[in-house]
């Protein structure tokens, strides 16, 4: 399986943003797809997850703290595409943005798609 994640770029801060991600090849099963995102200097964190089309609990959300009721994430009409909302950016958004993926059946696999950055300006 390949992710491709597209987006990105420079905004200002409050400004909108929108990542994409489409995930390809092999896939038997999707049980959840998401974003991490890395600043520098600091640790791999979660941004936002959702279950995708074949799993039974479809549709299923997490946010981190920071960016809940500022970001969306939502699946597109093929389910093999995740895309991420980002309303209201703040210049500590700034970071390097990774699509993931978990295709394994049982569910426990990591897929990681290349990097994509955000750079907000105050």
């Amino acid at each position: 399986v390949q992710l491709q994640a597209s987006g990105g770029g420079l905004v200002q801060a409050g400004e909108s943003m929108r990542l994409s991600c489409a995930a390809s090849g092999m896939i038997f099963k999707i049980n959840q797809m998401g974003w991490y995102r890395q600043a520098p200097g600091k640790q791999r964190e979660l941004v936002a997850l959702i279950t995708s089309g074949t799993s039974s609990s479809s549709g299923r959300t997490t946010y981190a703290d920071p960016v809940k009721g500022r970001f969306t994430i939502s699946v597109g009409n093929a389910k093999n595409t995740v895309y991420l909302e980002m309303n209201s950016l703040k210049p500590e958004d700034t970071a390097v943005y990774f699509c993931y993926g978990d295709f394994n059946d049982p569910p426990g696999g990591e897929e990681w798609g290349q990097g994509t950055q955000v750079t907000v300006s105050s």
